[in-house]
């Protein structure tokens, strides 16, 4: 973590025109007394659906899209946030918390890679088990990863399995799906991003196409909804 004299985290990871903005955190001095705090982290964060209602905890999010970590710090003003690369940061930083919620980019496992009419034929990005095993064998706290029910048999079996999403975890997971939006896979426009939204209880007002794929209702597809994060949140409390 690169954090200047006045408490800012430079962007990484970013396009290199945007290299002049930063994003502020929060510090505090090593003489300072704190109380005790649960601090979790929340990678691959996104926009922050499995996050919105957690309390009672200090989050550091890590996302490395600068677009979307903008949104993410305009949501959750009060959470440090890193721009970085989210399975080097688990590496590196682990130890530093008490709990590690971990959401790896799902497009190279979801369905859609056999279901689309386009020609998007690629391997799975097996990073995801890569954390998985890392977690497993080299971190003491609680920790969870999710990612999408995948269009192959998963390689580590999951903890749980809610709705469209999987979870590996280290404790028991006890929650319910939150019934979709209808047509929750077709929404692709302006209006489907408002609808989303809505579902979520994320509102803003920015236009983000993720990784160029010309949908605006894509980054908010890719989240957990909240009412399911915190149930999940809370199991492994």
């Amino acid at each position: 973590m690169q954090i200047d004299e006045n408490g800012f985290v430079a962007v990484t990871n970013a396009d290199s025109s945007r290299t002049d903005e930063i994003i502020s955190v929060s510090q505090h001095s090593s003489n300072e007394m704190l109380p005790a705090v649960f601090k979790v982290a929340n990678v691959f964060a996104g926009v922050g659906g499995n996050r919105k209602l957690w309390q009672d905890c200090q989050v550091t999010a890590v996302e490395n899209d600068f677009k979307i970590a903008k949104v993410y710090k305009k949501l959750f003003p009060q959470d440090e946030l890193i721009i970085s690369d989210g399975f080097e940061f688990i590496k590196q930083c682990h130890n530093e918390f008490d709990f590690i919620w971990a959401s790896p980019p799902c497009q190279k496992h979801s369905r859609m890679m056999k279901a689309t009419r386009h020609k998007v034929a690629d391997y799975p990005d097996l990073r995801l088990y890569e954390v998985i095993i890392f977690l497993q064998n080299f971190y003491k706290g609680k920790w969870v990863v999710e990612n999408v029910v995948p269009y192959y048999e998963p390689l580590i079996k999951p903890t749980a399995q809610i709705g469209r999403h999987l979870f590996w975890s280290n404790f028991p997971i006890n929650a319910e799906e939150v019934p979709q939006p209808k047509n929750f896979i077709n929404k692709a426009n302006l209006q489907g991003k408002k609808e989303m939204m809505d579902w979520l209880g994320l509102h803003f007002e920015e236009v983000i196409y993720y990784k160029n794929n010309h949908c605006p209702v894509q980054i908010l597809r890719n989240c957990v909804h909240p009412t399911l994060g915190n149930a999940v949140f809370l199991n492994g409390r």
